[in-house]
């Protein structure tokens, strides 16, 4: 019988994503069962596929290359008594697979010598009977034979998925079905992040509970300190802390995870300036870093409030949930604003940044399968990036448009990195407008060349408030499903 896999570890095998095995399920490339596809179909799919390339060897080799440095080995490596565990694991399903098949050989060479002794019985007796037991035993012999004898070449991909389980633990939430590895050091809680899952977490340090899990199966292993105690009750029925535990093997889990921005609770944390970096004349990439013990949830998209002395201003975060300590705004000089004028100013690393919140409901729609249109003019990029890189991380399979309308004042100050997600990614346009002023007309007339029916798609529209109201207006003029169309004032 076949090997089969899951698509995240299957993508992780041949080096694409999971969006792109699905995009070819879709089209019938490659076949699925029950969410599973077949290590045959992948080498057919992938022909081109060699051992050495796969990601777990390079890391091998990387580690041979260069000195066994704490932070690299935290990196690419799980610990040493994970690793070890992960390898007993894999040897006693080794015993096991080879106990089995001691028994079937068993079995088979009992079958053969009973129809030797059924040859004899009916060598006197008629002839047909006979016939047909030696043409059996031939069968048996030469299948014998073909078996002891053999020296096919391993599967490449069956041995690569026995590295990968060695160097990663594939992890499955329920009831959402959202798959993640953790890889080297990494907690759960820090790997789900990283995948773009927003699980539930409150300190992230051991300390509140709110990261309690339940293992379904599989096991877990404390790599971090805690000071929160678990019931002796929630201890039976297996509930961990995934913010202080890692995963042994592959696991299964029962977690909660927040969809909406009503289950992100408001936060107050003091944040330290890491950098400010010009991005043009008069826009700046405000970097800032939140302490390791209380880090910032929120969802894509979303708005914080900050204040720096007496001055205050709200910004949408420019950045992806999956790093949720490192955070970017993108602000204009404004003389008007003081915090902009501090930004531009007095502003340097180390300073403190107080933040507050998150607020505003510019997310994903975490239950669509639609493909995507991000329509963005001037700064009104900064929650589409944090939305576009969200959705990387999460491997969407539907295709993502961007749309970037800029004026100029900020002109298309990513530009670079817009053209590098085109250029990685297969699922992903990025399509620059350059305009006079904010026109949402202009560039609804380039979105409507490129799709002439727009009803199969999600539409995120962010800018100026004149620029908005102007797309959103146009966008229900024509019909659009206004329950598909999520807009954000920047």
């Amino acid at each position: 019988m076949q090997q089969r896999l899951s698509l995240s570890r299957a993508a992780r095998l041949v080096g694409v994503t999971r969006g792109t095995l699905q995009q070819k399920i879709q089209t019938g490339e490659l076949r699925s069962f029950d969410g599973m596809v077949s290590v045959g179909d992948l080498m057919a799919l992938f022909p081109e596929l060699r051992l050495e390339s796969d990601i777990g060897f390079e890391r091998v080799a990387k580690i041979r290359e260069e000195s066994f440095g704490k932070r690299l080995r935290e990196r690419l490596l799980p610990s040493q008594e994970i690793l070890a565990q992960r390898v007993f694991e894999q040897s006693r399903e080794l015993v096991d697979l080879r106990a089995h098949l001691q028994r079937y050989h068993a079995m088979v060479v009992r079958l053969r010598e009973h129809l030797h002794e059924q040859e004899m019985r009916a060598a006197g007796a008629s002839p047909a009977p006979a016939a047909a037991a030696q043409e059996l035993g031939a069968i048996l012999d030469r299948e014998l034979e073909a078996v002891l004898g053999g020296t096919d070449v391993p599967n490449p991909l069956a041995v690569m998925d026995d590295m990968l389980r060695v160097m990663s633990a594939h992890v499955v939430i329920h009831p959402s079905r959202h798959e993640f590895f953790v890889d080297g050091a990494d907690t759960i809680l820090d790997a789900a992040l990283r995948s773009g899952l927003a699980v539930n977490y409150g300190c992230s340090n051991g300390n509140c509970g709110l990261c309690k899990a339940r293992v379904v199966s599989g096991q877990v292993q404390k790599v971090r300190h805690q000071d929160y105690v678990l019931s002796e009750a929630e201890k039976r029925q297996g509930y961990t802390l995934l913010c202080s535990n890692t995963a042994v093997g592959d696991l299964v889990i029962e977690a909660l995870e927040s969809t909406v921005p009503g289950d992100i609770p408001e936060q107050q944390i003091v944040a330290r300036v890491k950098a400010v970096q010009a991005l043009g004349d008069d826009l700046a990439l405000l970097h800032l870093q939140t302490p390791r013990t209380n880090r910032l949830r929120f969802l894509a998209g979303q708005n914080l409030t900050l204040t720096a002395g007496e001055a205050s201003a709200q910004l949408p975060i420019a950045s992806c949930p999956c790093d949720d300590r490192n955070l970017q705004f993108h602000v204009s000089r404004d003389a008007q604003d003081g915090f902009a004028q501090q930004v531009f100013g007095s502003l340097k690393a180390g300073e403190a940044v107080t933040l507050f919140g998150p607020w505003g409901d510019f997310v994903l729609r975490a239950d669509s399968v639609r493909s995507i249109i991000f329509i963005a003019c001037d700064t009104g990029f900064a929650p589409v990036k944090s939305l576009l890189e969200h959705a990387m991380a999460l491997e969407l399979s539907e295709r993502l448009y961007l749309y970037w309308l800029a004026t100029p004042r900020t002109g298309h100050y990513l530009a670079n990195l817009c053209r590098s997600w085109a250029d990685a990614l297969d699922n992903f346009t990025y399509v620059p407008v350059a305009a006079e002023h904010g026109d949402a007309l202009e560039l609804m007339r380039a979105i409507g060349a490129g799709h002439p029916d727009l009803n199969g798609f999600d539409i995120y529209v962010a800018g100026p408030e004149a620029f908005v109201d102007s797309a959103t207006a146009t966008l229900l003029e024509r019909g659009f499903p206004q329950t598909q169309l999520t807009a954000a004032i920047v």
